[in-house]
């Protein structure tokens, strides 16, 4: 155990954690209807609880408990339950330099942020049961054995099926963003749109608060990926930053430029942009190629905004998709662009994990739609959720 190494990634354990409560809380609560503050709120919280303990009780086993490579077919598809509640696992028990535990608590960190980034997709129409029962399967059976193909020594990793240089993922391009982005694109499919689709984010203030605290979680995020203290993590840190501050210009400029007007709302969904598309790449690039990430995600993310928005109408509503799916291909396409991985890789995996999520996702839809409304009525919807379907109000007069 190296404990400079330990020290870092318990700071970077919480900083991730502080990107879902109470950044992406804020981010997401900020955007929608005053009525429907609480609802996001209750969603972002109840899913960090629930993804904790179906971590501890399957999802690291899956993800980490071994396999891999050595594991044959099975092994490299599924780390199995040998580690369910975290069985042989005690405080001496090491990950790298790292106590196991501590590995096991950062990665559930991810775990509790990838299916809470859905919630943007449904927001202000979909029954509370569903949201656990969904984001709970979905966790169990998409995120997690992702982690493992990729991250735990699966058969997309180093030695897997593209040979010695397997799958480039630093820290979520691949088993966060894209998979959280097409689930989110399903959900928000067979939902529907929202009825009323007019009205404007109900706090704006909330929406670049919940931003800038993203910002700094990120650098728990990427920089803690380095599962060490050293030169890596901070060039990940740094190229973070560049490229979250180059996307949210773009943005503000793109935006001024087609509509007259630079808006808060728009620079700060530059930054996760900016952000969504280093993760990445955040260990393979350095400041330069950060900046032009970042730069080409401020503008690439706000047209696939505008193509889901206004030409397809899907009602992604707080745009996960545009922002964290096409940001996080984006940046897997860039490190073999830079020249940090093969082509074949990247593009492999993308494209196994997007069939795999596309699939899996669909049917987990069509399964807990069964058992438990997918959909509020009408009148729930009107009234808002906060009322309705949690007895609160997070103002006294709302909208």
């Amino acid at each position: 155990m190296n404990s400079g190494d330990t020290a870092w990634i318990m700071v970077a354990t919480a900083l991730v954690l502080f990107m879902t409560l109470p950044g992406l809380a804020l981010f997401y609560g900020g955007l929608v209807r005053a009525r429907n503050v609480l609802s996001v709120f209750m969603q972002c919280y109840a899913i960090a609880c629930l993804m904790s303990i179906l971590w501890l009780a399957v999802g690291y086993s899956i993800a980490f408990g071994g396999g891999g490579g050595g594991g044959g077919v099975w092994g490299g598809i599924w780390g199995g339950l040998g580690k369910a509640f975290l069985t042989g696992v005690t405080a001496d028990s090491l990950a790298g330099t790292l106590p196991e535990v501590l590995f096991f608590a950062f990665q559930m960190t991810f775990a509790i942020i990838t299916p809470a980034l859905i919630v943007g997709a449904y927001v202000e129409r979909i029954g509370f049961g569903f949201v656990l029962l969904f984001s709970g399967l979905w966790m169990v059976l998409v995120y997690a054995p992702v982690v493992h193909w990729i991250w735990g020594g699966g058969f997309l990793a180093d030695g897997g099926i593209f040979g010695a240089t397997g799958a480039r993922d630093f820290a979520g391009g691949i088993v966060v963003h894209e998979t959280a982005g097409l689930a989110a694109l399903l959900v928000a499919f067979f939902l529907g749109p929202r009825r009323d689709r007019t009205k404007p984010p109900h706090n704006p203030g909330f929406v670049m608060i919940g931003a800038a605290m993203l910002w700094v979680g990120w650098f728990g995020f990427n920089g803690g990926s380095q599962l060490a203290a050293d030169g890596g993590a901070a060039m990940a840190l740094a190229v973070t930053h560049i490229s979250a501050a180059a996307a949210s210009l773009t943005w503000a400029f793109w935006e001024r430029w087609k509509y007259g007007k630079a808006s808060l709302v728009g620079i700060v969904t530059g930054t996760i942009a900016g952000l969504a598309s280093i993760t990445p790449a955040s260990g393979f690039v350095g400041p330069v190629e950060a900046l032009v990430i970042g730069g080409i995600a401020g503008i690439l993310c706000q047209e696939a905004v505008n193509l889901i928005r206004n030409r397809i109408k899907l009602d992604d509503t707080l745009d996960v998709f545009a922002v964290h799916g096409v940001g996080g291909i984006f940046g897997t396409l860039m490190i073999a662009a830079f020249g940090a991985g093969s082509w074949a890789a990247q593009l492999g995996s993308l494209a196994i994990v997007g069939l795999f999520t596309v699939a899996m996702t669909t049917i987990l839809i069509k399964l807990c739609a069964a058992i438990t409304p997918l959909r509020v009525d009408a009148e729930t919807e009107t009234t808002g959720l906060d009322l309705a379907a949690h007895g609160e109000r997070a103002y006294d007069h709302v909208s």
